[in-house]
C-alpha cells in the first residue's frame, strides 16, 4: 500500500527539518573544524622538518669556525636528533603532555641554533666562512624557515581556537559530545617571550 500523496509534503518537510537539525548540532561543523586543525598541524610538522633538514648544512659551515667550538656543534646535532625523533600525530593533538614533549624537543633545537648563532656573531673572527659560496644562501634559508615556522604555528593555533570554540558552543556542542566525543585540542605554546617571532640571523652566522 502506497502512502497517500497528501502526506508526502509533510514527510519531506520532516526529513528536511531533521537534516537541518542535525546540521545545526555540529554533524558537519565539528569534523570540518577538526580536519582543518589537523591539516594545519601537518604544516607545522613540515616546517619543523624543513628546519631540521638545514641543520647539517649549517653545522658544515660552522665547522670552519674553531676546533674548540665542537661542543656547540655537537649540541646542535644532538638536539636535531631529539627533535626529529619526537613526533606528534594528528590524533595526539588532544593530549597536552605529548604536545609539551614535542614543544620541549623543538625548543631545545631552537636554543642550540641560537647558541650557534652567538658563536658566529663576529664573522670577522672566522674568515673561512666568507669563502663559502653558500653562506649567504644558507643564512637566507634559515631566516625564511623561521618565518615559515612562525606562520604555520599561528595558523595552527587559529584553527585550534576555532575547533575548541565550535565544540563548546551551542548547538554544535551537542553533536560534539553525543556523536563525536570531541575533546579540546592543544595549541602550540611559545616557551619563551618572543619565541613566536622569527629571530634575525643577520650577522650571526
Amino acid at each position: 500500500m502506497t502512502a497517500s500523496p497528501v502526506f508526502r509534503p509533510a514527510k519531506f518537510a520532516f526529513a528536511a527539518l531533521a537534516a537541518s537539525s542535525l546540521a545545526a548540532c555540529g554533524i558537519n561543523s565539528v569534523p570540518t573544524a577538526e580536519e582543518n586543525a589537523k591539516a594545519k598541524w601537518g604544516d607545522v610538522q613540515a616546517a619543523f622538518q624543513e628546519r631540521a633538514n638545514l641543520v647539517p648544512n649549517l653545522a658544515a659551515v660552522a665547522k670552519g669556525a674553531a676546533e674548540q667550538e665542537k661542543e656547540i656543534l655537537t649540541g646542535v646535532i644532538e638536539a636535531r636528533a631529539k627533535a626529529t625523533s619526537v613526533q606528534l600525530s594528528a590524533d595526539d593533538l588532544t593530549d597536552p603532555a605529548k604536545m609539551a614533549q614535542f614543544q620541549a624537543a623543538q625548543n631545545q633545537l631552537s636554543g642550540s641554533l641560537a647558541g650557534l648563532g652567538r658563536l658566529l656573531v663576529n664573522v670577522e673572527r672566522y674568515p673561512e666562512l666568507k669563502s663559502i659560496t653558500n653562506y649567504q644562501m644558507l643564512q637566507s634559508q634559515l631566516e625564511g624557515q623561521e618565518n615559515r615556522i612562525r606562520v604555520a604555528i599561528r595558523d595552527y593555533n587559529g584553527a585550534v581556537q576555532q575547533y575548541n570554540t565550535t565544540i563548546r558552543t551551542f548547538p554544535d556542542a551537542i553533536g560534539a559530545k553525543i556523536f563525536y566525543g570531541a575533546k579540546p585540542m592543544t595549541p602550540y605554546q611559545a616557551a619563551t617571550p618572543g619565541a613566536d617571532v622569527a629571530p634575525s640571523l643577520e650577522g650571526k652566522i
